[in-house]
């Protein structure tokens, strides 16, 4: 089996107990040499001034490529250009750009005053200034507010006819899940490269609520399992397990990239990448 190419999410800190946990992830997931990291907003595009620090820090610091995640949500068009230009006058040459979620409170995503009332709308603007390679996200399942998968390729072609670059799927937890997404985009004509995104599973609990947000379907076979687990404290041994073999179904099946949802806790993701044969290029022990 070839080792896939790899890359990781972080969320930015919140809290300084939150600051070491990401600093933390950094160090023990940059030596394994990703193709870039990502870092996110937070809901209802909070966190801004923090992602913003994130970006800035981790690219300068460890020499990582950074996709700094950008949305549409509470900002108006020249706060979004703003942004984007204190991205690019750091280094920071990847966007993942997306349209965000309802504000906090509110159902239904609703355009700022003079905002960009879609993803496809900022990622035009962003390639218009030709500064960025933009990323975007792809919905293996159903977005909660498409109609149909059918609905979600439509729409990710036109993502990538405004401009972008690359998709980086929503988690999921079967490997054909991913390849009949991926078989009906090429039938569409989309040609860009679509990254599935791996959720390791950290807390099984957490997840379920997560995933029922989002979409994402949950296998019984993978409730019963953790059920087990549970019970036998050995959910950390069935999550490697989980996670390792999903990946490697992906790579039998073509897939060249995988890219990490790390929720800033490292372990679990490194251990699966060490069983993918993904090991440490260099040390950062001396990187402060």
């Amino acid at each position: 089996m070839t080792s896939p190419r790899i890359s990781f999410e972080f969320f930015p800190p919140q809290s300084l107990e939150a600051s070491f946990r990401l600093w933390d992830t950094v160090q023990v997931l940059a030596p394994l040499d990703p193709e870039f990291v990502s870092v996110t907003y937070g809901a209802g595009g909070t966190t801004r001034e923090l992602t913003h620090d994130a970006v800035a820090l981790i690219h300068k610091q460890y020499g990582l490529k950074v996709a700094a995640h950008l949305t549409c949500v509470n900002s108006t068009r020249d706060e979004i250009r703003a942004i984007a230009d204190s991205y690019a006058e750091a280094g920071v040459t990847d966007i993942v750009a997306l349209r965000g979620d309802a504000p906090k409170g509110s159902k239904v995503f609703t355009a700022a005053d003079d905002g960009f009332a879609t993803s496809i709308e900022l990622i035009e603007t962003l390639a218009d200034s030709g500064k960025f390679n933009i990323r975007v996200g792809a919905y293996p399942e159903p977005h909660p507010e498409a109609a149909n998968t059918a609905a979600d390729v439509d729409w990710l072609k036109r993502k990538i006819d405004a401009g972008a670059t690359s998709a980086i799927t929503q988690f999921f937890f079967e490997a054909d899940t991913f390849f009949r997404f991926r078989d009906a985009c090429e039938k569409a004509g989309i040609d860009a490269p679509i990254i599935p995104g791996i959720m390791p599973i950290t807390s099984w609990n957490g997840l379920k609520k997560f995933a029922s947000t989002c979409g994402t379907t949950l296998p019984k076979w993978l409730d019963d399992a953790f059920i087990a687990a549970q019970r036998d404290n050995r959910t950390d041994l069935l999550s490697t397990a989980v996670c390792t073999e999903l990946c490697s179904d992906l790579i039998d099946g073509g897939v060249e990239d995988l890219h990490f949802y790390t929720l800033n806790r490292p372990e679990l993701t490194r251990d699966v990448c060490h069983a993918l044969g993904v090991t440490p290029s260099v040390s950062l022990e001396n990187v402060a």
